[in-house]
This record gives structure tokens, C-alpha cells and sequence, in this order.
């Protein structure tokens, strides 16, 4: 079982396993269609399409974000889709080292279902390795999906203030404040520090060593137990790779603030801080 990383050679050996579903989660912010283009394009083998607006986003249920988490219900239904079930292997990819596929990762686990792997290196990695790849949609045999949320997992709007620990994912440029494209205010919420999700990974777009990445959150994390630690990013999506990176080196599972800085920074009367502290 596959639970945190797994590399496209591993991926390439598995691929005509009935239990297997790989999904691709390409996205863009700036683009919304231009990851389903992508996927029509070319994609690997057998891969589903998820989209983060329609596929892995909801009405708000818990927070009011620009990508809300769906609740249970739906959440069972759209995996249950994706010809995902409770003994599937699952792999997720994209083309931002796990920034969006992260998400479909924390979600599945969330809703207890351990095994899911992110892509190391993603789409570039797979191409790169001129590996086998395919045009057009696919869609797999429906599964039925049973899963639990891991409540505690979970943070709400409400929860943030009494937080011991809560890492801000963003870019340091827009946790400081100093410009914003997709939030109604630049700046970060009061007390969090930034932690930014792009470190886990070298300039090859694979994770770092194990070793590496243990040793950065160690020094965030200094005597808050990993449990105790909340991630957010600007809407509960690359908030995802550090959890992630965190599972991967054996520090345990933090806590998501999936609403974020969408959230916080568009309600009345919520302090907002900028610059380093």
C-alpha cells in the first residue's frame, strides 16, 4: 500500500491493476479549463479526470472559501465515481509537484481511506520518462465508496484564535502582505507563521530527501505535537503539501484550515497582519 509518495516507475509497473485508479488533477487558478485540456490531450493511462472547482470543491458545508470542502455524503458519491472503493490503490498527479493532487490525498484520508499516493514529480515526471500516455476521457465502473470524516482533523473558522500552531502555506510575499490577486485583502491571519509549500520540494520538482524535509518541520513544528498543527494556504488546496510532507517523513497528521485566507479575509471584522509577524 502506497500512502504518501510514489514514483512514476512504481506507478508504470502497476497500471493494468484492477484495484488501481490514477487520477489527474491538473488545474489552474488562472485557467480553470486548462487542466481538463491538458488531461484530454494527454494523460496517463487509464487516468480519470478530477477537477478542483467541480470535483474536489462544494457549496460550503464547513467554510465559506473559494474551494469549500464537500461533506461526507457528497464526498462518498464523487470518489465512489471516480471507480474508487474502500480497497482501491489510489494515485494522484498534476503538474504543480502536488499542489491540487495533495488535496484529492488529504480528502481521501480525511474520509479514511489511507491508500493514496501522490505523484512524485507529477506530469513532467512522467513525460520525461517518455512513458506510455493517452488522448480522451476516461471513465471507470462506478465503486461504492463507504468512509467516515476524520473530524479532528478539521478546523474551523471559529477554532482559529485558540490555535496553538497555525502555518500560513502561501508564497512569503503574499503572507506579508505586500500583494494579493485572488483574496479582498493582503496580509495573513494574526499569529500565524509562514511556512511556504514549495520548499518540500527541490528544483527538480521531486521531494527532498526525507531526512531534509523532516528537519525543516521539525524547526516550524519546535514542541507543538504534529496533531496540534494547523495548515492553511488561500483556500485549503496547497495547505495540502505540507500535510503531506509531514505524513511522508513520519511526523503523523496535522489539522487543515480548509477555508483559509478566502475565508478569513472576506469576513467583517476579522484583524488581518502583515509583514513577518
Amino acid at each position: 500500500m502506497f500512502t504518501t509518495l510514489i514514483d512514476v516507475e512504481t506507478l508504470y509497473a502497476h497500471l493494468q491493476d484492477k484495484d488501481w485508479v490514477v487520477v489527474d488533477c491538473r488545474f489552474s487558478l488562472t485557467d480553470t479549463e486548462a487542466g481538463r485540456r491538458a488531461y484530454l490531450a494527454g494523460h496517463v493511462p487509464g487516468a480519470v479526470y478530477a477537477h478542483l472547482d467541480e470535483d474536489l470543491s462544494n457549496p460550503p458545508a464547513t467554510d465559506n472559501g473559494r474551494h469549500p470542502l464537500p461533506p461526507p455524503e457528497i464526498l462518498r458519491a464523487r470518489f465512489g465515481q471516480m471507480g474508487i472503493g474502500n480497497g482501491t490503490q489510489v494515485v494522484a498527479y498534476d503538474d504543480m509537484n502536488g499542489g491540487i493532487a495533495s488535496r484529492l490525498w488529504w480528502m481521501l484520508r480525511y474520509m479514511g481511506h489511507e491508500a493514496v499516493a501522490v505523484l512524485d514529480g507529477g506530469w513532467q515526471a512522467w513525460a520525461a520518462a517518455d512513458l506510455s500516455q493517452e488522448a480522451g476521457k476516461v471513465r471507470n465502473e462506478t465503486a461504492v465508496f463507504h468512509g467516515e470524516p476524520r473530524r479532528e482533523w478539521l478546523v474551523t473558522m471559529d477554532e482559529v484564535p485558540s490555535l496553538p500552531l497555525l502555518v500560513d502555506s502561501r508564497d512569503p510575499a503574499r503572507y506579508r502582505g505586500e500583494f494579493e490577486t485572488l483574496d479582498p485583502q493582503a496580509g495573513h491571519i494574526p499569529g500565524a507563521v509562514n511556512f511556504f509549500f514549495e520548499r518540500n520540494w527541490g528544483e527538480d520538482g521531486r521531494y527532498l530527501p526525507s531526512e531534509q524535509i523532516r528537519a525543516q518541520l521539525q524547526g516550524l513544528l519546535g514542541d507543538t505535537p504534529p496533531s496540534q498543527a494547523t495548515f492553511h494556504c488561500g483556500s485549503g488546496v496547497t495547505a495540502c503539501v505540507n500535510l503531506l510532507a509531514m505524513a511522508h517523513v513520519g511526523l503523523g497528521n496535522g489539522r487543515l484550515y480548509v477555508g483559509a485566507w478566502s475565508e478569513w479575509s472576506r469576513t467583517p471584522g476579522k484583524p488581518v497582519a502583515t509583514g513577518d509577524k
